[in-house]
């Protein structure tokens, strides 16, 4: 029998969500810097080459090895275009006309998509009331932030757009990624056969869309951006998220976007002279209220009739 995964999530969970929200909190910094000199496609490309060759090294050292089973690289491939290809082009082409801050916030409605696709594809994780709830308070956040700003013409609609489709593929593969858990593969190798699945499908791309860069052209301060794009918020990142997606599920691992934005316009004001509107602020308000009852933990001590179990994994 495997271990379970139910709505409560652990203390160890919750502290390696945490962490996860303030390493890709800092994502979206280190992108407002590299979109000001480098390409889209490239500054992706990069990010998960570097995140590559980080992530097989730390493979080789801890005594591991990459499964040599068809099967399993066709998933990394699978993986790697729903969670890393599709998503962090949008996101970083989003980048390009809106701010950092933003970004995060929009990203935050990844849970409201985790609910509904999760509890369309996997039966272990069926939403309950109280979460149904939620993503529609939610996804009101959403619709605040992207729709009062595009009413006096400043709120760059596509971009907004973008980074919110990106979110619907983060779901995506939060539910695709449930199949690794099967393959009794080390979160380790899970990640970096994701980031080599994304690097083989990008590359040829990103050299036919960009072309090559001038690397003597980038400035260091850019470069360092990437390095930390791919080291902390990529390879150290997705070991994390495999390993709360493996322990709390598709749709917890999602949380983590709602306190990713705290951060990301933290760093967007302190280093990149950003600001937000207060339709931001209050957009962000809602998706944290909704998000709270996708959680169901603070709401469950005072409306119990919220709290149905879900169906646990055997």
């Amino acid at each position: 029998m495997t271990s379970s995964i139910t709505n409560a999530m652990s203390s160890k969970a919750w502290a390696m969500l945490i962490l996860l929200s303030i390493i890709w909190g800092g994502s979206f910094f280190f992108i407002g810097t590299a979109v000001k000199e480098l390409p889209p496609l490239t500054i992706v490309m990069l990010r998960v080459g570097i995140a590559t060759v980080v992530l097989w090294a730390i493979v080789l050292t801890i005594g591991l090895r990459p499964p040599k089973s068809l099967k399993i690289w066709g998933a990394f491939l699978g993986m790697g275009l729903l969670n890393n290809v599709i998503p962090f082009a949008l996101i970083v082409w989003g980048q390009t006309q809106i701010e950092s801050g933003l970004a995060a916030i929009l990203n935050a409605s990844a849970p409201i998509f985790a609910v509904v696709v999760a509890g369309l594809l996997l039966p272990d994780e069926r939403p309950t009331p109280l979460k149904l709830f939620g993503v529609v308070f939610a996804f009101i956040g959403v619709v605040v932030i992207i729709g009062v700003p595009a009413l006096n013409g400043k709120g760059q609609l596509l971009a907004q757009l973008a980074v919110v489709a990106a979110a619907l593929f983060y779901a995506f593969g939060g539910v695709y990624g449930r199949r690794f858990k099967a393959f009794k593969i080390d979160p380790v190798v899970t990640a970096a056969g994701q980031v080599t699945g994304s690097t083989i499908i990008l590359i040829p791309i990103a050299l036919f869309v960009d072309g090559p860069i001038d690397v003597l052209s980038v400035s260091t301060h850019v470069w360092g951006a990437m390095l930390g794009l791919a080291v902390l918020s990529t390879a150290i990142a997705y070991v994390l998220y495999f390993k709360i997606l493996e322990l709390a599920g598709a749709t917890n691992v999602l949380l983590v976007t709602l306190l990713v934005p705290v951060s990301a316009i933290l760093l967007g004001w302190l280093f990149l002279n950003e600001s937000l509107d207060i339709a931001h602020l209050l957009g962000m308000l809602l998706i944290a209220f909704g998000l709270s009852a996708i959680d169901g933990r603070l709401w469950r001590r005072f409306k119990p009739a919220f709290a149905k179990p879900q169906i646990s994994e055997l």
